[in-house]
């Protein structure tokens, strides 16, 4: 049996077949059905954030945002997440600037953005790093001192709190990945969550082709929206989540005991954050102490990821960068398996593998 870096969590299917008998019955699929808006409440009532919309996936949900936010000319990033963070920026006719990351918490550098802003800059784009908070109120603080829109991309981070609430309070827009791989999925899926509901209502416009009614239209728009098929596997995920949030803190408290001096480094997480540890990283002395784990691992049927890698700043439609922590820490990081349904048998094995290596 193959040990893969995530599983899906999958609900009991009976109670799926159940919620697809209602979509049989009322012959609704798609186009902000009942299961869509359901969700949609069941979120905000989650986050505690009154204003969300589901989406197809995380990506659109990055072009969405920054469509919304009219955003031109450059956007100072992170090379240091997923290439979509970057895609995105690029794929909306704007300019990926990219800051260098915290050697510590690996989430994008407040000082660093500001060294990096000029007359072009209209917005901040970062990543809250495997489910670890940026510095969001020095992002803040920056964002205020020179008139920047805030968009955080929070897909590891659904079910991380920063200073006792949902991390998607923080930003102008804070984007979600409901992807399989995630630690809440709808098979595929995202979405965006805003303090600001006129920007939301603006969104919502966006996501489905800019329609004001069945014959009239407002911004042009795209195809966003999510189907009732998605929704119910969100719903039935949704009531077990804080199961999930609980099975991923057991299982990095025992790989953090079994990795206990050791050597090995685990990201810091950031003062009052509350990680919703959706991923389970670990940097290596050097990259070559990492090739040789991952060899190892291989031989014993132990699929890890090397995420993120490369560095976003190696990427051949981003300009030169001087971002040499995160050039390196991508070379050394290495997400180890974790899921709901990992065993505590598998969890050493895999550690005593990364040991022997």
């Amino acid at each position: 049996m193959i040990i893969t870096v995530t599983k899906p969590t999958l609900p009991e299917l009976d109670d799926y077949v159940e919620l697809l008998r209602g979509i049989w019955q009322r012959e609704w699929l798609t186009n902000h059905g009942p299961l869509v808006n359901e969700l949609e409440t069941k979120l905000k009532e989650f986050v505690g954030v009154p204003n969300t919309l589901f989406l197809a996936n995380g990506t659109v949900a990055l072009q969405i945002a920054i469509k919304a936010l009219e955003l031109k000319g450059e956007i100072i990033t992170t090379p240091f997440s997923y290439v979509a963070t970057t895609s995105s920026i690029v794929w909306e006719g704007c300019t990926p600037i990219m800051a260098d990351i915290l050697q510590s918490s690996l989430t994008i550098d407040p000082a660093r953005i500001e060294e990096a802003i000029s007359d072009k800059t209209t917005a901040i784009l970062a990543t809250h790093v495997f489910g670890n908070a940026c510095e969001i109120d020095k992002i803040q603080d920056v964002a205020d001192r020179h008139g920047l829109k805030v968009i955080y991309d929070a897909a590891h981070a659904f079910g991380t709190n920063y200073k006792g609430k949902s991390i998607l309070h923080y930003g102008d827009i804070s984007t979600t990945s409901y992807h399989a791989t995630k630690l809440f999925h709808t098979i595929e899926g995202g979405g965006v969550f805003s303090p600001d509901p006129a920007l939301v209502e603006k969104m919502a416009l966006l996501r489905n082709f800019g329609h004001l009614s069945p014959t009239s239209f407002g911004p042009a728009g795209i195809n966003g929206k999510n189907s009732e098929f998605h929704a119910a596997m969100g719903l039935l995920n949704l009531k077990k989540i804080d199961a999930y949030l609980a099975r991923r803190r057991e299982v990095a408290a025992r790989y953090d005991k079994n990795f206990k001096g050791s050597g090995l480094v685990r990201p810091v997480i950031t003062e009052g954050c509350d990680a919703n540890d959706a991923y389970y990283a670990v940097i290596f002395p050097s990259e070559s102490d990492l090739l040789k784990t991952l060899k190892l691992l291989g031989e014993y049927s132990v699929v890890p990821r090397r995420y993120f890698y490369p560095s976003l700043s190696e990427l051949s439609y981003v300009g030169p960068s001087n971002v040499p922590i995160s050039q390196d820490i991508s070379r050394r990081v290495l997400c180890l398996p974790t899921y709901y349904t990992i065993s505590d048998s598998e969890v050493d094995m895999i550690s005593q593998l990364v040991l022997r290596a």
